[in-house]
């Protein structure tokens, strides 16, 4: 049940969990882009969710739902500065 979670959830992430976290390795990221991210895990991986996971389908949307509003929150309110370097694509 754990696993299946957490490939749906990577699926629907990654795109904005990749940009959180350039934003998190910035020089510049502020300090309430990390608590808020750590916040996001301490909520993924507690055991007390809003919706109790033993309700079958509701109990896993409360996560899905939750989960990228944060993070699309947080990714929102990023300085200009790093939220555009943040958007642009990484080359090596």
């Amino acid at each position: 049940m754990v696993f299946k979670r957490l490939v749906l959830w990577w699926s629907v992430l990654r795109g904005d969990v990749r940009r959180l976290w350039f934003a998190l390795r910035h020089p510049a990221a502020p300090s309430w882009l990390k608590l808020g991210t750590a916040l996001i895990v301490l909520y993924v991986l507690s055991p007390i969710d809003l919706l109790p996971d033993a309700l079958p389908v509701i109990g896993v949307l409360d996560d899905l739902v939750i989960v990228p509003l944060a993070i699309r929150w947080l990714l929102k309110r990023l300085p200009p500065e790093i939220s555009t370097e943040v958007e642009r694509p990484r080359r090596r």
